[in-house]
Protein backbone atom coordinates (compact mmCIF):
# COMPACT_ATOMS: atom_id res chain seq x y z
CA UNK A 1 0.00 0.00 0.00
CA UNK A 2 1.30 3.38 -1.18
CA UNK A 3 1.27 6.29 1.38
CA UNK A 4 3.02 9.79 2.10
CA UNK A 5 4.05 11.15 5.78
CA UNK A 6 5.85 14.02 6.01
CA UNK A 7 9.02 13.79 7.73
CA UNK A 8 11.44 16.30 9.08
CA UNK A 9 15.91 15.65 8.17
CA UNK A 10 18.80 16.79 9.48
CA UNK A 11 19.76 20.67 9.33
CA UNK A 12 15.66 21.52 8.84
CA UNK A 13 15.01 19.64 5.41
CA UNK A 14 11.69 18.96 5.23
CA UNK A 15 10.31 16.15 3.01
CA UNK A 16 6.88 13.96 1.53
CA UNK A 17 8.00 10.55 1.59
CA UNK A 18 7.35 6.42 2.07
CA UNK A 19 9.72 4.82 4.38
CA UNK A 20 7.81 1.44 2.91
CA UNK A 21 8.69 1.86 -1.12
CA UNK A 22 8.90 -1.13 -3.09
CA UNK A 23 12.60 -2.06 -4.31
CA UNK A 24 14.60 -0.12 -1.54
CA UNK A 25 14.07 2.48 -3.17
CA UNK A 26 14.84 6.27 -1.02
CA UNK A 27 12.60 9.25 -2.15
CA UNK A 28 11.31 12.33 -1.39
CA UNK A 29 9.23 15.56 -2.30
CA UNK A 30 10.71 18.38 -0.51
CA UNK A 31 9.21 20.94 1.00
CA UNK A 32 10.91 24.79 1.31
CA UNK A 33 12.19 24.60 4.68
CA UNK A 34 15.59 24.07 5.51
CA UNK A 35 17.65 25.76 2.54
CA UNK A 36 19.61 28.56 2.42
CA UNK A 37 18.41 30.70 -0.23
CA UNK A 38 16.82 34.39 -0.37
CA UNK A 39 14.19 36.68 -1.41
CA UNK A 40 12.29 35.68 -3.80
CA UNK A 41 13.78 31.71 -3.54
CA UNK A 42 13.54 31.73 0.00
CA UNK A 43 14.48 28.20 1.65
CA UNK A 44 15.75 24.97 -0.03
CA UNK A 45 15.39 25.90 -3.87
CA UNK A 46 16.97 22.93 -6.10
CA UNK A 47 16.56 24.49 -9.15
CA UNK A 48 19.65 26.04 -10.66
CA UNK A 49 17.80 28.09 -14.15
CA UNK A 50 15.36 30.07 -12.12
CA UNK A 51 18.27 32.83 -11.10
CA UNK A 52 19.18 32.18 -8.19
CA UNK A 53 22.41 32.22 -6.66
CA UNK A 54 24.41 29.14 -7.88
CA UNK A 55 26.73 28.87 -4.28
CA UNK A 56 23.01 28.69 -2.70
CA UNK A 57 21.70 26.23 -5.12
CA UNK A 58 24.22 23.88 -4.72
CA UNK A 59 24.41 23.79 -0.75
CA UNK A 60 20.42 23.23 -1.16
CA UNK A 61 21.54 20.92 -3.33
CA UNK A 62 23.71 18.95 -1.47
CA UNK A 63 21.15 19.50 1.80
CA UNK A 64 19.02 17.49 -0.21
CA UNK A 65 20.95 14.65 -1.42
CA UNK A 66 22.30 14.44 2.59
CA UNK A 67 18.44 13.84 3.55
CA UNK A 68 18.08 10.73 1.24
CA UNK A 69 21.28 9.28 1.79
CA UNK A 70 22.84 10.20 -1.45
CA UNK A 71 26.21 11.88 0.05
CA UNK A 72 28.27 9.41 -0.90
CA UNK A 73 27.05 9.11 -4.41
CA UNK A 74 26.29 12.88 -5.20
CA UNK A 75 28.36 13.00 -8.33
CA UNK A 76 26.59 11.16 -9.80
CA UNK A 77 23.58 13.33 -10.10
CA UNK A 78 21.07 12.92 -13.17
CA UNK A 79 19.75 16.25 -12.82
CA UNK A 80 17.51 16.38 -16.25
CA UNK A 81 16.96 19.53 -18.97
CA UNK A 82 13.58 19.37 -18.20
CA UNK A 83 11.46 20.43 -21.53
CA UNK A 84 7.84 19.51 -21.03
CA UNK A 85 8.32 16.66 -23.37
CA UNK A 86 7.58 13.07 -22.82
CA UNK A 87 11.31 11.79 -23.69
CA UNK A 88 12.42 8.99 -21.11
CA UNK A 89 15.98 8.03 -20.24
CA UNK A 90 17.31 5.44 -19.00
CA UNK A 91 19.88 4.64 -16.41
CA UNK A 92 21.56 1.43 -16.35
CA UNK A 93 24.32 1.77 -15.08
CA UNK A 94 26.38 3.70 -12.52
CA UNK A 95 29.83 4.15 -14.03
CA UNK A 96 31.26 4.06 -17.80
CA UNK A 97 29.94 4.43 -21.33
CA UNK A 98 25.90 3.71 -20.32
CA UNK A 99 26.36 6.03 -17.62
CA UNK A 100 27.86 8.55 -19.58
CA UNK A 101 25.30 8.25 -22.42
CA UNK A 102 22.03 8.64 -19.80
CA UNK A 103 23.59 12.17 -18.74
CA UNK A 104 24.47 13.20 -22.36
CA UNK A 105 20.50 12.45 -23.37
CA UNK A 106 19.05 13.94 -19.92
CA UNK A 107 20.77 17.02 -20.78
CA UNK A 108 19.69 16.74 -24.19
CA UNK A 109 15.84 16.98 -22.64
CA UNK A 110 14.21 14.42 -21.13
CA UNK A 111 11.01 14.80 -18.67
CA UNK A 112 11.43 11.65 -17.37
CA UNK A 113 14.12 9.15 -15.88
CA UNK A 114 14.05 5.38 -15.29
CA UNK A 115 17.15 4.22 -12.97
CA UNK A 116 17.88 0.56 -12.24
CA UNK A 117 21.21 0.93 -10.94
CA UNK A 118 22.43 1.37 -7.60
CA UNK A 119 23.91 4.44 -6.21
CA UNK A 120 22.44 7.04 -8.70
CA UNK A 121 20.21 9.90 -7.38
CA UNK A 122 17.64 11.43 -10.00
CA UNK A 123 16.45 14.49 -9.06
CA UNK A 124 14.06 16.79 -10.72
CA UNK A 125 12.48 20.17 -10.27
CA UNK A 126 8.79 21.71 -9.98
CA UNK A 127 6.98 24.68 -9.08
CA UNK A 128 3.17 24.17 -10.15
CA UNK A 129 3.93 21.06 -12.44
CA UNK A 130 3.31 17.58 -11.09
CA UNK A 131 5.88 15.38 -9.63
CA UNK A 132 5.49 11.97 -9.67
CA UNK A 133 7.86 9.22 -8.50
CA UNK A 134 7.16 5.32 -9.54
CA UNK A 135 8.82 2.73 -7.22
CA UNK A 136 9.52 -0.90 -8.72
CA UNK A 137 11.88 -4.04 -7.26
CA UNK A 138 15.10 -2.90 -8.46
CA UNK A 139 14.37 0.78 -9.56
CA UNK A 140 12.36 3.92 -9.60
CA UNK A 141 11.28 6.35 -12.21
CA UNK A 142 11.02 10.37 -11.63
CA UNK A 143 8.65 11.82 -13.31
CA UNK A 144 7.85 15.84 -14.64
CA UNK A 145 4.22 15.62 -15.94
CA UNK A 146 2.90 19.65 -16.84
CA UNK A 147 0.16 19.80 -18.72
CA UNK A 148 1.69 19.12 -22.32
CA UNK A 149 3.63 15.84 -20.45
CA UNK A 150 0.12 14.65 -19.00
CA UNK A 151 -1.63 14.95 -22.07
CA UNK A 152 1.09 13.35 -23.50
CA UNK A 153 0.62 10.58 -20.73
CA UNK A 154 3.97 10.47 -19.70
CA UNK A 155 3.40 8.83 -16.40
CA UNK A 156 1.98 6.13 -17.83
CA UNK A 157 5.09 5.62 -20.58
CA UNK A 158 7.51 6.21 -17.78
CA UNK A 159 5.66 3.43 -15.41
CA UNK A 160 5.57 0.97 -18.73
CA UNK A 161 9.68 1.77 -19.52
CA UNK A 162 10.03 0.74 -15.58
CA UNK A 163 8.23 -2.37 -15.52
CA UNK A 164 10.33 -3.58 -18.62
CA UNK A 165 14.01 -2.71 -17.32
CA UNK A 166 13.15 -4.24 -13.77
CA UNK A 167 10.95 -7.10 -15.07
CA UNK A 168 7.94 -6.87 -12.99
CA UNK A 169 4.42 -6.42 -13.08
CA UNK A 170 2.95 -3.36 -13.85
CA UNK A 171 0.73 -3.90 -10.48
CA UNK A 172 3.99 -4.27 -8.90
CA UNK A 173 4.54 -0.79 -9.06
CA UNK A 174 4.09 1.88 -6.70
CA UNK A 175 3.22 5.43 -7.71
CA UNK A 176 3.52 8.14 -5.39
CA UNK A 177 2.48 11.73 -6.87
CA UNK A 178 3.57 15.27 -5.40
CA UNK A 179 2.76 18.81 -4.24
CA UNK A 180 1.25 20.32 -7.88
CA UNK A 181 -1.38 22.80 -8.34
CA UNK A 182 -4.74 21.87 -7.73
CA UNK A 183 -7.70 22.63 -9.85
CA UNK A 184 -9.56 24.44 -8.20
CA UNK A 185 -6.53 27.29 -8.81
CA UNK A 186 -5.94 26.06 -12.13
CA UNK A 187 -8.21 27.89 -14.82
CA UNK A 188 -6.80 27.27 -18.42
CA UNK A 189 -8.15 28.02 -21.84
CA UNK A 190 -11.38 26.35 -23.59
CA UNK A 191 -9.37 24.78 -25.74
CA UNK A 192 -7.06 22.69 -23.18
CA UNK A 193 -10.14 21.92 -21.08
CA UNK A 194 -12.00 20.08 -24.06
CA UNK A 195 -8.29 18.32 -25.09
CA UNK A 196 -8.22 16.98 -21.38
CA UNK A 197 -11.91 15.73 -21.28
CA UNK A 198 -11.66 13.83 -24.27
CA UNK A 199 -8.20 11.75 -23.51
CA UNK A 200 -9.68 11.63 -19.80
CA UNK A 201 -13.00 11.95 -19.29
CA UNK A 202 -14.98 14.64 -17.93
CA UNK A 203 -13.25 13.93 -14.28
CA UNK A 204 -10.70 15.86 -15.10
CA UNK A 205 -12.20 19.35 -14.66
CA UNK A 206 -13.28 20.98 -11.51
CA UNK A 207 -16.67 21.38 -11.60
CA UNK A 208 -18.22 22.17 -14.91
CA UNK A 209 -16.37 22.39 -17.69
CA UNK A 210 -17.21 25.66 -18.61
CA UNK A 211 -15.20 26.50 -15.73
CA UNK A 212 -12.27 25.38 -17.38
CA UNK A 213 -10.75 24.39 -13.75
CA UNK A 214 -8.01 21.80 -14.69
CA UNK A 215 -6.68 18.54 -12.58
CA UNK A 216 -3.58 17.37 -13.77
CA UNK A 217 -3.08 15.43 -10.77
CA UNK A 218 -6.56 13.38 -12.32
CA UNK A 219 -5.02 13.32 -15.75
CA UNK A 220 -1.53 11.70 -14.19
CA UNK A 221 -3.65 9.19 -11.89
CA UNK A 222 -5.53 7.95 -15.10
CA UNK A 223 -2.20 7.31 -16.98
CA UNK A 224 -0.91 5.67 -13.99
CA UNK A 225 -4.11 3.15 -13.69
CA UNK A 226 -3.82 2.59 -17.47
CA UNK A 227 -0.41 1.68 -16.84
CA UNK A 228 -1.36 -1.15 -14.50
CA UNK A 229 -0.43 0.40 -11.32
CA UNK A 230 -3.42 -0.37 -8.77
CA UNK A 231 -5.36 2.03 -7.01
CA UNK A 232 -3.74 1.27 -3.72
CA UNK A 233 -0.18 1.55 -4.94
CA UNK A 234 -1.32 4.93 -5.80
CA UNK A 235 -0.60 8.08 -3.31
CA UNK A 236 -0.79 11.73 -3.38
CA UNK A 237 0.17 14.44 -1.85
CA UNK A 238 -2.98 16.04 -2.31
CA UNK A 239 -2.40 19.83 -1.24
CA UNK A 240 -1.85 22.71 -4.20
CA UNK A 241 1.55 24.33 -4.59
CA UNK A 242 -0.65 27.68 -5.59
CA UNK A 243 -2.30 27.61 -2.38
CA UNK A 244 0.43 26.79 0.25
CA UNK A 245 3.40 28.95 -0.99
CA UNK A 246 4.66 28.94 2.87
CA UNK A 247 5.83 25.16 2.24
CA UNK A 248 6.03 24.78 -1.78
CA UNK A 249 6.82 27.04 -4.68
CA UNK A 250 3.86 28.10 -7.17
CA UNK A 251 5.01 29.96 -10.80
CA UNK A 252 1.36 30.91 -10.63
CA UNK A 253 0.45 32.78 -7.39
CA UNK A 254 4.39 33.83 -7.12
CA UNK A 255 4.00 35.24 -10.95
CA UNK A 256 6.74 33.46 -12.54
CA UNK A 257 9.63 34.51 -9.95
CA UNK A 258 9.98 31.99 -7.48
CA UNK A 259 12.26 29.14 -6.93
CA UNK A 260 11.82 25.01 -7.11
CA UNK A 261 10.85 22.20 -4.87
CA UNK A 262 12.42 18.78 -6.09
CA UNK A 263 10.99 15.14 -6.41
CA UNK A 264 14.21 12.65 -5.96
CA UNK A 265 15.31 9.39 -5.62
CA UNK A 266 18.17 6.49 -5.46
CA UNK A 267 18.83 2.92 -4.42
CA UNK A 268 21.28 3.27 -2.15
CA UNK A 269 23.91 1.24 -0.99
CA UNK A 270 24.70 3.64 2.11
CA UNK A 271 22.41 2.86 5.10
CA UNK A 272 18.76 3.93 5.30
CA UNK A 273 18.47 8.03 6.50
CA UNK A 274 16.96 8.65 10.06
CA UNK A 275 13.64 10.74 9.78
CA UNK A 276 12.03 12.80 12.15
CA UNK A 277 8.12 12.37 11.58
CA UNK A 278 6.02 15.12 11.59
CA UNK A 279 2.17 15.50 11.90
CA UNK A 280 0.54 16.67 8.79
CA UNK A 281 0.93 15.65 5.34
Amino acid sequence: MASLSRYRAEGGVTLLADTCAAGGVTFAFTERAGGVSKAPFTGLNLGDRCGDDPAAVAENRRRALAAIGASGCAQRLVSPHQVHGDNVVIVREATGAGYAQAVFEACSGADAVVCTASDVPVLMCFADCVPVVICAPGGFSVVHSGWRGSIARICQKAAGVLASETGCAPSDLMAYVGPCIGGVDYEVSSQLIGDFVREFGAGVCVGVPERRKLSLSYAVACALTDAGVTRGNLAFVGVSTAASTDRFYSYRAEKGTCGRHAALAVMSTSPAPVWEPLDNV
